[in-house]
């Protein structure tokens, strides 16, 4: 059978699962509103202990760090991510999960040559490019500033 790409691009339509966008869309919201709720109560009950809101701040992150890196740990986070896709990448819940799973998927292969060289394999390109972005944005801030 010989089909050519327009015809199969057409039968590949018609048959693919439709994505419920809306759904997706309101799960992921939800899910990452409460991340976010979550993490200003943390805040907040810092602060009322008695700790300085740059403490507290820095606590919160700890803590939320501490958290998604648990629940990949234990292999919740990615069903809790099946259903709120986006929603669980709140940067800092996603970013602990990009450096924990590929140390749990390499675990096997040493400390050494698994973990200690593939635990940045996705949240490596993230800091180098991010760090990047920062300097590059700074020195042109910087430089207007001098005009």
């Amino acid at each position: 059978m010989n089909i050519n790409k327009t015809t199969y691009a057409k039968y590949a339509e018609a048959r693919a699962k439709k994505s419920p966008s809306l759904k997706n869309c309101l799960f992921a919201f939800f899910v990452g509103g409460s991340i976010c709720c979550g993490a200003q109560g943390l805040t907040t009950l810092y602060q009322s202990m008695g700790m300085p809101k740059e403490d507290a701040g820095t606590l919160t992150a700890v803590t939320l760090v501490f958290f998604a890196a648990l629940l990949t740990g234990l292999g919740w986070f990615d069903r809790i991510a099946k259903y709120a896709g986006a929603g669980t990448l709140v940067p800092i819940t996603g970013f602990a999960n990009a450096v924990v799973s590929p140390a749990i998927d390499t675990k096997a292969e040493g400390f050494i040559l698994g973990v200690g060289a593939k635990i940045f394999t996705v949240a490596g390109p993230v800091l180098l490019y991010g760090t990047l972005a920062g300097a590059v944005y700074g020195f042109i801030y910087w430089l207007f500033g001098m005009i």
